[in-house]
């Protein structure tokens, strides 16, 4: 019969012989996977706390200086002394609104506060730019970067390469999102500050950084997978 014939040619099913390991086997599978995990952690804050300053177009660096304004004095001390190293022809500082209860120098926003703490700080060879944010509860970070490609669009300045002042753990995420923002026209680099506190590289020995560094971590993970804002125009 053509049925009977159409079963026995066209199986659905086939036995195959699977080979699992003993258990001694799983248990070597298993020091291995978290021998793998804890390798990984263990470098995790070296991963995320990304330094790769931008090479430029001649290869001589990066002529503009993108300074994240919410940083504390010693990070910000820390991008002075990055500006002295670098051949920079301006500093941008960054951040939106400081909440009233806390702006004790009544700046009103964290770009032209970071501009005044640089300032005071002896960077006055090259002009400080504030570029401030709007408010916003979410994404701040790519919104600033929105801020400086439109700042350089209203003065007509050609970016070409730009390194980008963090800090820590925040830093690789950072550069992704103003690659988002500026277009790959541009190179970002970026740089790290020590994180207030220090003991990051045994982050998981802190609570506090623990939580920064798992925070950036997922934070990173989300951008690089599911974050997908409108390109600029190259």
């Amino acid at each position: 019969m053509p049925g009977r014939y159409s079963a026995r040619r066209l199986p659905l099913f086939r036995r195959r012989a699977i080979w699992l390991p003993t258990v001694w086997g799983a248990l070597l599978l298993l020091a291995l996977t978290i021998a793998a995990v804890c390798a990984i952690g263990a470098s995790a804050y070296r991963f995320l706390a990304l330094n790769e300053p931008a090479r430029g177009p001649d290869g001589s660096g990066a002529r503009t200086l993108v300074v994240e304004g919410w940083l504390d004095p010693p990070q910000l001390a820390v991008a002075v002394a990055a500006f002295r190293r670098g051949r920079y022809d301006r500093v941008l500082t960054t951040g939106g609104p400081i909440d009233p209860w806390i702006d004790a120098g009544g700046w009103g926003n964290f770009a032209l506060r970071a501009a005044h703490l640089l300032r005071s700080q002896g960077l006055v060879e090259v002009p400080v730019i504030a570029v401030p944010a709007p408010e916003t509860q979410r994404d701040r970070t790519y919104l600033s970067a929105t801020m400086v490609r439109e700042w350089a669009v209203r003065s007509k300045i050609e970016l070409g390469a730009v390194d980008v002042h963090s800090v820590g753990p925040h830093a690789r995420r950072t550069r992704a999102l103003y690659r988002l923002a500026l277009g790959d026209a541009v190179e970002v680099g970026v740089l790290a500050a020590p994180p207030r506190g220090g003991g990051f590289e045994r982050w998981w020995a802190s609570s506090e950084a623990a939580k920064s560094v798992s925070t950036e971590a997922l934070g990173l993970a989300w951008t690089t997978c599911c974050f997908w804002p409108e390109r600029p125009a190259p």
